[in-house]
């Protein structure tokens, strides 16, 4: 016998087979569609979303963030260790400005504080701790903050690769 929440599930899905909206009008309304969550974060993330894993979707979207910094670094560090020395000022890994002058350089540091504070203050407790509910609106709001992390790193030439 089916969970009645995955019956409810299926129904809901199904139902707009019988109504007037066109079926790409209902996808396009996707809350990732309506906040603009960067389209190379892993599919999973959305499936976690989709089936109300708030926290876990956010979790995984941040592992991806770190992932995608090693790879583009080429450092086998992690986390706020690895965030710290790559987007570090003086001698950036990943430069996400060119750092000529006082306003570039506040950019490049205050991407190293975003960057690191986020796999701390978001990431971290996700993957340590068991018992955090987050809302769908947390976690969008997350979401768009690894959006524009992602971003950034585009705008600065980098290549996002979806896993």
């Amino acid at each position: 016998m089916d969970n009645p929440l995955f019956t409810f599930e299926k129904i809901v899905r199904k139902a707009f087979q019988f109504t007037d909206v066109d079926a790409e009008i209902l996808e396009a309304q996707h809350p990732f569609e309506t906040r603009n969550i960067h389209q190379d974060l892993p599919d999973i993330v959305k499936k976690l979303f989709d089936d109300g894993h708030y926290s876990q979707a956010t979790f995984e979207a941040f592992k991806f963030v770190d992932k995608e910094i090693q790879r583009l670094s080429r450092s086998s560090e992690t986390g706020f260790k690895l965030m710290m020395q790559v987007f570090a000022e003086a001698s950036p890994v990943i430069a996400i400005t060119p750092n000529s002058n006082i306003s570039e350089k506040d950019e490049q540091k205050g991407y190293q504080f975003l960057f690191a504070g986020s796999v701390l203050a978001i990431r971290n407790p996700r993957g340590h701790e068991y018992a955090i509910k987050d809302s769908p609106d947390l976690c969008l709001d997350h979401l768009c903050l690894a959006s524009i992390l992602l971003r950034r790193l585009e705008q600065a030439g980098f290549t996002i690769k979806k896993i």
